[in-house]
């Protein structure tokens, strides 16, 4: 059989690809390559690609070998040059999957660093074909013992930039339909955007507003994209029966339970790039001003109280710094 007519015959029956950007975390990696591979885990007629984003630490050799080892003939690694980000690995790999598969009704993009439970994927699959309308869609994410992570949000804005700084009691009560983080039920639930660490997108959207944005190295590309996908007419849902485990940072090493590092600098460029794009520079100002606000009342009752915060080191200064002036994206 050509190679045309593999990717036709493919096609054909082809109905999730998914993509898992990996950068040095190959352990992590197989190990997400394995929970995906359980019994009922994922539907019939799934591609898996994994982009190794230029790792150079032999990450690619590890995980072919793991796919090969293990027989997983669905699964592949696709090594690039270059780390480009998220969204420029993400990209990659669905062009590949179109090129070699042809076209799948939906694109997962997954972590590295989850670990889906049994029949996670199915139920979030089985929820896309039920509901036409749905452009996109996330699990719940939980910690190993089960324990829920944020992972449904409202989009940002002047109001909740402040309220998620100031992390004040009364505030949060006064803002509560503003919150970023809003309580969700138990069950399906539209929200204005959901976790990129396990996204499902039905591939009409890609063919629409196009993908990823890739000017984003890390953070907000999935704020972005679901904000392009709402303005474009389709809608976003939280599925909490989809549940899958997320270990949180451990792809990235920026977000930690114990003891926050630094924030890198691409959070800040990431962070100026979607309030320009999708707001202009008057609004960003404002936002600004706003998360400042936020940030020095949380100072303040800290100090008052005498507390330690675990804010991430030298935060405000980065800020500052980095927001002010603001640049051309």
């Amino acid at each position: 059989m050509t190679t045309a007519n593999r990717a036709q015959s493919d096609s054909a029956r082809l109905k999730l690809a998914v993509v898992i950007v990996n950068y040095r975390t190959a352990g992590l990696a197989i190990d997400c390559l394995a929970s995906l591979h359980a019994s009922d885990t994922i539907p019939a007629g799934t591609r898996i690609v994994v982009v190794d984003g230029g790792s150079g630490d032999h990450s690619a050799d590890d995980i072919s070998f793991a796919i090969e080892e293990n027989g997983w003939t669905d699964s592949l690694c696709l090594p690039l040059e270059t780390n480009g980000g998220f969204a420029f690995g993400n990209n990659r790999g669905i062009e590949h999957v179109l090129a070699y598969f042809g076209r799948p009704e939906y694109v997962l993009l997954l972590n590295p660093d989850t670990l889906v439970r049994p029949g996670s994927i199915i139920r979030l699959v089985d929820f896309m074909d039920a509901r036409r309308d749905v452009g996109i869609a996330g699990s719940r994410l939980e910690d190993p013992d089960g324990t829920a992570q944020a992972c449904a949000f409202r989009f940002p804005s002047i109001v909740n930039e402040f309220e998620s700084e100031a992390k004040l009691g009364p505030i949060t009560r006064l803002l509560e339909n503003w919150r970023v983080v809003p309580k969700m039920p138990a069950r399906p639930s539209p929200i204005d955007w959901v976790s990129g660490a396990c996204m499902i997108v039905r591939t009409d959207v890609f063919e629409l507003i196009g993908y990823l944005d890739e000017g984003y190295f890390l953070y907000y590309e999935e704020v972005d994209f679901c904000l392009r996908a709402a303005r474009a007419g389709w809608t976003c849902w939280h599925v909490p029966q989809s549940r899958v485990i997320h270990l949180v940072g451990q792809s990235t090493n920026v977000t930690r339970h114990i003891r926050p590092s630094r924030r890198p600098t691409y959070w800040f460029e990431s962070r100026r790039r979607y309030f320009l794009k999708h707001h202009g520079g008057v609004y960003a100002q404002f936002v600004n001003l706003a998360w400042l606000a936020g940030h020095i009342v949380f100072r303040i009752r800290f100090l008052a109280a005498g507390k330690h915060s675990n804010l991430p080191p030298h935060l405000l200064q980065d800020f500052i710094r980095h927001t002010a002036p603001f640049r051309r994206i």
